[in-house]
């Protein structure tokens, strides 16, 4: 059965799958309830690494739940340490110091933007921390890999966010990057997908 058009995380998540193999290293700048990091820990293994961020307590135990419950081994850090272990890693942390926790060079970067579904609709990304931790992600990401972001507009605060991430990618040097945009054009006000594939 086809995926409506409008199921955009599916898209980010086939567009990263695409550059990803057992043993590499992925990053979830969002981690909410924890989708994102297990499709990224599947896709990498038990031999690879995956780091994932979130602000809310809430949401990392969320995500924690449910790569225990899919057999994925994790680690739950407080601070950064000078090197990753294999499997998961949680981050009770903001992603705008992504820079401070990173060891290696991530072959895929994924994001949800907003708020964490089922959690507080008062905590959302906001535009300064996000282009903080995309232009970190976009300077480290390995030659060959992605960075995936959905964006949601529809909500307070949500279409400023999206105008600067959609300038963030706009912007990208078109030496190293090649921005894929995908959007259900005929509701604008629905979320929409920025990818970027670094080359160079």
């Amino acid at each position: 059965m086809s995926q409506p058009l409008t199921h955009l995380v599916n898209w980010s998540h086939q567009l990263l799958s695409e550059v990803l193999s057992p043993g590499d290293y992925a990053v979830d700048l969002t981690s909410g309830n924890g989708y994102d990091t297990l499709m990224l820990a599947q896709r990498v293994g038990p031999s690879g690494r995956v780091l994932a961020f979130d602000l809310q307590s809430r949401a990392i135990e969320s995500s924690a739940d449910l790569l225990r419950e899919k057999g994925i081994a994790i680690n739950l850090l407080e601070r950064p340490i000078p090197f990753l272990p294999v499997g998961v890693t949680l981050a009770q942390a903001n992603h705008v110091d992504f820079h401070v926790w990173n060891t290696h060079e991530p072959r895929a970067i994924i994001a949800n933007l907003g708020y964490c579904p089922g959690g507080d609709k008062e905590i959302v990304t906001q535009p300064e921390t996000t282009l903080a931790a995309l232009r970190t992600g976009c300077d480290l990401l390995a030659s060959g890999g992605r960075i995936a972001v959905v964006i949601y507009p529809g909500h307070p605060g949500g279409r400023s966010e999206a105008d600067a991430v959609d300038q963030f990618f706009i912007g990208l040097d078109e030496s190293q990057f090649e921005v894929l945009r995908l959007q259900v054009v005929s509701r604008p006000q629905s979320p929409f997908l920025l990818t970027a594939a670094k080359f160079n």
